[in-house]
């Protein structure tokens, strides 16, 4: 196992899920964690920080009170169904707001200083919808496709000195986010795409630092985009049953 001995890690989204998790995992590998979310976290060895992370001033305050960051992780996000006939702007605001825009504040936040010192690394957890849209999450898909291309543009700014960024697909994990979507009426993931959060942890933990920026926990998902490029109806078919 990769070894985080000596690094300070920020974990968002640590309360429950896959952050939870990660900062669980971390901490066992050595690193100082703090477990930022809006309820305090219970997980063990993780120092609790209560923060809403899409209030920008104050999610850059708690990183200006951590100091300096070695790895941040961010984790927290909002997934609702927001089918178009119930359309709610105010709720697609919210979605970016805390799954787009508070991982830009982080990462704006921490990547500086990380370049100074020739070495980091950012973990933004993003969501196979975000390359392979389903009927009924507009908002979500949106959200988690704009993670994914804002991470791997600052991923290549920077990969020559020292501070990587990654962007995890974590599948389909039995998380409250996770089953929360499927009681609101997504269809059952197959089995192929399912994961937990330890097998996600630790696969993600131990690639992190490497050259590749996406970090795919069920690789059969990376398919999608072929079978879209190479059979565009089939896949629309696809998309409309199973999404």
């Amino acid at each position: 196992m990769k070894s985080f001995e000596g690094h300070v890690a920020v974990v968002t989204g640590a309360s429950s899920g896959i952050g939870r998790q990660l900062a669980i995992d971390l901490a066992a590998r050595g690193a100082k964690v703090f477990g930022v979310a809006r309820r305090a976290t219970d997980a063990p060895n993780v120092e609790p920080v209560r923060c809403d992370v899409s209030d920008a001033d104050a999610f850059r305050a708690v990183l200006d009170g951590v100091g300096v960051v070695d790895v941040l992780v961010n984790g927290a996000a909002l997934e609702q169904r927001t089918p178009v006939e119930d359309a709610d702007v105010d709720l697609y605001h919210r979605t970016f707001a805390l799954n787009f825009f508070a991982a830009v504040t982080g990462t704006l936040a921490v990547v500086p200083g990380m370049l100074e010192r020739g070495r980091g690394v950012v973990l933004n957890i993003s969501s196979d919808h975000g390359r392979a849209p389903a009927p009924g999450t507009p908002a979500y898909s949106a959200s988690k496709a704009a993670l994914a291309a804002f991470t791997e543009a600052v991923a290549h700014e920077v990969k020559e000195r020292g501070v990587h960024l990654h962007v995890l697909y974590p599948g389909w994990v039995p998380t409250s986010l996770g089953q929360g979507a499927v009681d609101q009426g997504m269809p059952q993931p197959p089995r192929a795409v399912r994961r937990t959060a330890e097998q996600v942890s630790r696969l993600a933990l131990d690639r992190v630092g490497g050259a590749a920026v996406d970090i795919n926990a069920a690789r059969v998902a990376v398919l999608a985009p072929v079978m879209r490029a190479l059979a565009p109806r089939f896949y629309a078919r696809m998309m409309r049953k199973h999404g």
